[in-house]
């Protein structure tokens, strides 16, 4: 197994950008599936490999693991700022599909990340089902876009958002709930959401559940002891893995 660190320019943020690459072992036959793995809002493409032991997780799988840096884009074009929605979904993709032997299909490439991350995975994934087959959230704000932004200067979170997502996101190119809405059920990419039972995003992900099950889109809910902390995330990215494993038709060498 290889870990890499690419640095690359990309059109979309009209500046260089990185991401860290985990690379399966040499005995394992291309192509590879690819795990795009997001990290959440105050942290790097470094996190997850520095806060989990992702690399011990996906070391008898054929699947590479893509960790770019999102800043704290939330992985949209912003209305004012950075386009790092089109970094990824163009600019990484079509770098990592050319630099790396990679099965560069929608039934090859799967999403996943926490928070901020968990949301951008989920959002990816329902915007661009060609491109991802399925998508992991943990501890996710999939509600994102319905958040109730007070119009208040002094309000740093709230201004820096607004200038993400603007001040009428609801049923936007950003609204999880409306995307999900519009797919058809052929469209579909597979979603498994968890979220700590603790964590101040339970409520987020339990109104996003409902609303799958209310539009008739199958999909992987659960609920675990928790918070939201690096514990919690360790824990359950093995899940995802699993759930990706089986969702793309890859099995562990061993």
């Amino acid at each position: 197994m290889a870990v890499c660190e690419i640095k690359f320019f990309s059109e979309a943020l009209q500046k260089a950008t990185s991401a860290t690459v985990i690379l399966p072992e040499r005995n394992l036959v291309a192509p590879f599936a690819t795990f795009y793995l997001l990290h959440g809002l105050s942290d790097d493409q470094s996190i997850w490999q520095r806060r989990t032991s992702i690399e011990r997780y996906v070391a008898e799988l054929p699947l590479m693991v893509v960790m770019p840096d999102g800043g704290r884009g939330f992985y949209c074009d912003a209305v004012e700022g950075m386009a790092y929605e089109t970094a990824l979904v163009r600019d990484l993709v079509n770098y990592i599909d050319a630099l790396f032997q990679t099965n560069a299909t929608r039934e090859g490439r799967c999403i996943g990340g926490l928070s901020m991350g968990g949301y951008g995975a989920l959002k990816l994934a329902l915007k661009f089902p060609d491109l991802f087959s399925s998508a992991v959230s943990h501890s996710g704000a999939p509600a994102f876009a319905h958040y109730s932004l007070p119009d208040d200067v002094n309000n740093s979170f709230a201004v820096e958002f607004r200038r993400i997502i603007g001040d009428n996101p609801v049923g936007g190119e950003n609204d999880c709930f409306a995307l999900a809405e519009k797919l058809k059920p052929s469209e579909r990419p597979k979603l498994r959401i968890d979220c700590g039972v603790d964590d101040f995003l339970i409520e987020s992900n339990r109104a996003f559940h409902a609303h799958l099950e209310k539009i008739g889109y199958a999909h992987e809910y659960e609920e675990f002891p928790g918070a939201h902390t690096w514990d919690y995330w360790d824990a359950h990215v093995q899940e995802a893995i699993a759930f990706h494993a089986k969702n793309l038709g890859i099995a562990a060498t061993k």
